[in-house]
């Protein structure tokens, strides 16, 4: 059981990340939108979730790059961001996201993706606070996943043997975690953008952010 002990701007923030390249960025949505304006869809939120994390102020924050920190995208936030990149390991998105908390070297830490453009700076506010008290936190999402995870310490068996990519993934990970006896908190459910109608509502909070 964690302990209220950790300060919130002790916690750093991981962002994993593919670089917007075509054919490779959002690949389900490429037969809507086909692979451009997928990848360009990417960037778009990409670059939304690390304005959100600026404005969170929390702690450092590193990008771990897919396939690698090659690609001009990536470099581009390293020389004018001054943000650190990191490669992601290969494996699927469980084996990645337990290196991540692997690499972190037991610290706390927040795990983001790039796919929830609902995620604000108060939601991350939320979930450091949270993480001071509890071995775990997310943010769930409305297909059944999550968008963010937070681990006082790494949990890497928290993330074997789940059926990525399915409504099943944020169910399995609460069976997993009681049978760890690990402690956690959801603090939000949002919405993240897999489908096509995300799509159109990600159009229209853009709109509505424009207009407002």
């Amino acid at each position: 059981m964690a302990t209220c002990r950790v300060p919130a701007e002790s916690i750093e923030i991981a962002v994993m990340a593919k670089a917007p390249v075509s054919g490779y960025a959002k690949t389900r949505l490429i037969p809507t939108l086909g692979a451009a304006a997928a990848a360009r869809l990417h960037r778009q939120l990409t670059l939304r979730t690390l304005a959100t994390i600026h404005a969170a102020g929390i702690g450092a924050t590193t990008v771990w790059c897919a396939p690698d920190a090659g690609h001009r995208f990536f470099r581009a936030l390293r020389q004018r961001c001054g943000l650190p990149l990191r490669a992601q390991a290969d494996g699927d998105i469980g084996q990645r996201m337990a290196h991540v908390f692997a690499a972190g070297g037991g610290q706390p830490l927040l795990l983001v993706g790039t796919d929830c453009p609902a995620l604000n700076a108060g939601h991350l506010r939320q979930a450091a606070a949270a993480l001071r008290c509890v071995d775990a936190v997310f943010i769930s999402t409305e297909d059944g996943g999550y968008c963010l995870v937070g681990l006082q310490q790494p949990a890497p068996e928290l993330f074997d043997d789940i059926a990525w990519s399915t409504a099943e993934v944020m169910a399995r990970t609460r069976d997993r975690l009681a049978r760890l006896g690990l402690s956690w908190k959801e603090v939000a459910m949002l919405w993240d953008v897999d489908r096509p109608e995300d799509v159109a509502r990600w159009q229209a909070l853009r709109q509505q952010e424009a207009d407002a």
